[in-house]
């Protein structure tokens, strides 16, 4: 843990840290220490537009279960002000993860990586260019399919500044706070954060694809037991196109679970929907086997 140090804490909140990468960009992460000796650890990374700040209340419930939490905000995104809304790669953001999860405790305790909407990409990523490096992989309402997609014209204008200004910044064309929850009251959380990501560069949207590309051979590598969890009205992703790359996978222990009524951010369906429950039972069987 030597790239890692805790360095701000907030009153009535997860201890905020820094890990600082291989090539030297320092992010931040939230964490959520469980009493006594953890069952085991948990690693979540979040969506294009979100970060860690939306997700407390089922961290603080994994660490209540006994799983000790780290939520990390993706290099450019939420807490993380430097290059804003920029990857040097995909490549590279898969190593910032691997090298997270390399740097905890050699203890035995398992590792389990939690990967939400755009971050499901990552996710199913994570088992290629680092097999065997978590002991299983949790899907919430993953992005890997997405309903919501750039017109020909707007790929084109990606594609162009790529070429000529790869720091340009386009409009993420998920602001409208309905496509994520029902919820008034999350509704009006999601219009006045101001760690969300609203604006991507060219570079980011580029990588963003090369990744959809990336993950066609990935699957394949996907062994560890999986848990895909959907939201029945889900307007950013395919559920049905997702569920079907899930079944794919060539692990034997694989949990579907799609919830009536929810939309894209379980988190904002409230502290007592059942995917919270539905975490903790998945991962106590994991650690009970």
């Amino acid at each position: 843990m030597a790239n890692m140090s805790f360095t701000i804490d907030e009153p009535g909140h997860p201890q905020l840290g820094t890990f600082t990468a291989s090539d030297g960009y320092t992010f931040f992460f939230r964490h959520f220490p469980t009493t006594g000796t953890p069952r085991g650890r948990v690693v979540f990374i979040h969506g294009i537009q979100s970060h860690g700040g939306w997700y407390p209340a089922s961290c603080a419930k994994l660490a209540e279960e006994g799983f000790e939490v780290f939520f990390l905000d993706r290099r450019g995104s939420g807490q993380n002000m430097a290059k804003r809304g920029d990857i040097p790669s995909f490549r590279r953001v898969l190593d910032d993860f691997g090298e997270f999860l390399l740097s905890l405790p050699k203890d035995g305790l398992p590792k389990f990586l939690g990967a939400i909407s755009w971050g499901g990409k990552f996710g199913v990523g994570m088992q290629y260019r680092f097999p065997g490096l978590v002991d299983g992989l949790m899907l919430l309402c993953p992005g890997i399919f997405s309903k919501v997609n750039p017109t020909f014209f707007e790929r084109v204008r990606v594609f162009v500044a790529r070429l000529v200004r790869p720091s340009r910044l386009f409009p993420i064309p998920l602001n409208d706070p309905a496509m994520f929850t029902s919820s008034p009251k999350w509704q009006k959380f999601l219009e006045n954060d101001p760690l969300a990501l609203r604006f991507a560069t060219a570079r980011l949207m580029f990588w963003s694809r090369a990744l959809d590309i990336y993950l066609r051979r990935a699957w394949k590598r996907v062994k560890v037991p999986v848990l895909l969890l959907l939201a029945e009205k889900d307007q950013i992703i395919d559920n049905a196109k997702v569920r079907d790359y899930v079944e794919k996978f060539p692990s034997i222990d694989k949990t579907i679970i799609e919830y009536p009524g929810a939309y894209h951010t379980l988190e904002f369906e409230g502290t007592e929907h059942p995917f919270m429950g539905g975490m903790v039972s998945w991962l106590k069987r994991q650690t009970s086997k």
